[in-house]
């Protein structure tokens, strides 16, 4: 065996319930990890070396007894293994900075669901992970923080709003990580960090009990190196907790997500949709060279492959936006405080400020009328949507930041990534598989959309694709 972080976050899990990995050891493993690179990457704003210690301890005594008990196979696959949490999600007791010098303080006292269910599993909490104000923008640069940097180049951002749970687990400081999903923001740092995300259906993951997303935009969700890893960890996030306002359709009984990752998906009918659906985008020739591969893989492996080019107009996009600056208001932030927000946050906040009733009410009806055509015009026909992940390849640390023309920013943010919002509006689910790295060798993703309700599908296909291209053993050098 080589470096403990070679081990997928499954095996770890294994080494863990059969004896031949100590849950402190790992834990001690990945602290030092993060103490000697993490000032280059910056993927957490906050480390807790004294909680991980703690869990890990209890993790091990957890095992043990349940190794003397017979119990072994009934403990989390995750028992005893780190996954950090982004900083946009309470852990109680531990500083919640949701990116913000306003919030810099700001310590919860309640867990969020996904972190009761992290609990529940027996995960270890390394940190919180780097991310942009209120998750807002596709890069994570903010004021509390170094901006979070792509391993494959630390000149270029890590993407966002996961983009520092991209960052740890592409240098190998956490194995897999819980990352959440507004626009793209697993699916857009899974790209440009050559991992493995991806964004549930609506309602799979509960956003509660303090942060509903009344938009039904956001939801979290796993980023990782192998589809089983982040399997596993959609396993432990998923299923209805109290109060949630959405449900999607649940498994068989006995199934779990990860044993979809072992299975073939059979022969399915793919749509391929390379065009972006935004007006005057420009495809980089890297992401067209990403679509079209996993296209001919895909067509290798046995699958009709049909390529189409819908309208484009502005519809999503206006929608989008509207919905996307209002939800920029819903953070409580007092008024001597506004002028610590980062440009782009002030400028949407003034803009959703201005949104009425009906132009909210109004986009939100755009988006359940784009689900309908989706499933009447496509997934009637087909069984997955494949397209770029991103027009473009990462960007540079500060490329898609305009402090002086926020406008300008974001709507250039729609220049970077105009294919992710779509899964988001709809609340279908979709992930990001790294198929694809350019000469330069930058990471590439391409994008996989499935029916509502249908990540096992997803699952199974990605899985079929990375047992066809191995990924997971591809390193940026500062990983050994």
């Amino acid at each position: 065996m080589g470096e403990l972080h070679d081990l997928t976050a499954v095996e770890q899990g294994a080494a863990i319930r059969d004896g031949s990995l100590s849950p402190v050891e790992l834990t001690e493993h990945y602290l030092a990890r993060i103490d000697r690179l993490d000032a280059s990457l910056g993927a957490f704003v906050t480390v807790t070396p004294e909680i991980a210690r703690k869990q890990a301890a209890e993790a091990e005594a957890q095992a043990l007894a349940a190794r003397r008990d017979g119990r072994a196979r009934e403990l989390s696959p995750l028992h005893g293994v780190p996954v950090p949490v982004k900083d946009l999600n309470f852990v109680a007791g531990v500083r919640c900075t949701l990116g913000s010098a306003a919030f810099a303080d700001h310590v919860p006292d309640t867990d969020d669901h996904v972190v009761t269910r992290m609990r529940a599993a027996g995960t270890v909490l390394l940190g919180k992970t780097n991310t942009p104000e209120f998750g807002l923008p596709a890069y994570t640069e903010n004021q509390v923080a170094p901006p979070a940097r792509t391993p494959w180049d630390l000149e270029r951002s890590a993407g966002g709003s996961s983009g520092g749970a991209g960052a740890a687990v592409a240098a190998g400081l956490a194995p897999l990580a819980q990352g959440s999903d507004g626009g793209g923001s697993i699916r857009i740092p899974s790209s440009v960090c050559g991992l493995f995300g991806i964004k549930p259906s609506r309602g799979r993951v509960s956003s509660g009990p303090v942060q509903h997303d009344v938009s039904g935009l956001s939801t979290a969700g796993p980023i990782a190196r192998t589809v089983a890893d982040a399997a596993a960890l959609l396993d432990v996030l998923a299923g209805p907790m109290p109060g949630s306002p959405y449900g999607a359709p649940s498994l068989p009984p006995g199934e779990t997500f990860a044993a979809y990752a072992e299975r073939e998906p059979g022969p399915l009918k793919v749509v391929a949709l390379p065009e972006p659906p935004v007006p005057g985008v420009r495809l980089h020739p890297d992401c067209r060279a990403a679509h079209d591969g996993a296209a001919a893989l895909l067509r290798d492996l046995g699958h009709q492959v049909d390529e189409l080019a819908l309208p484009v107009d502005d519809s999503v996009r206006d929608a989008f936006s509207t919905v996307w600056a209002v939800m920029a208001t819903v953070w409580p932030v007092a008024p001597q405080d506004e002028e610590r927000l980062m440009p782009l946050t002030r400028h949407l906040r003034g803009l959703g400020g201005r949104v009425t009733g009906p132009g909210f009410a109004n986009a939100l009806y755009g988006f359940r009328a784009l689900g309908q055509l989706v499933a009447d015009a496509l997934l009637s026909t087909y069984d997955v949507i494949l397209s770029p992940t991103l027009a473009q390849p990462p960007s540079l640390i500060g490329g898609l930041r305009d402090d002086a023309d926020p406008e300008a920013e974001f709507d250039g943010l729609a220049q970077f990534t105009p294919f992710t919002p779509l899964y988001n509006a709809t609340g279908q689910p979709a992930v990001s598989v790294p198929l694809h790295w350019n000469a330069e060798g930058l990471p590439i993703g391409v994008m996989l959309g499935g029916r509502y309700g249908d990540e096992a599908t997803l699952i199974s296909l990605s899985a079929q694709l990375e047992r066809a291209r191995p990924w997971a053993d591809r390193h940026p050098a500062m990983w050994g």
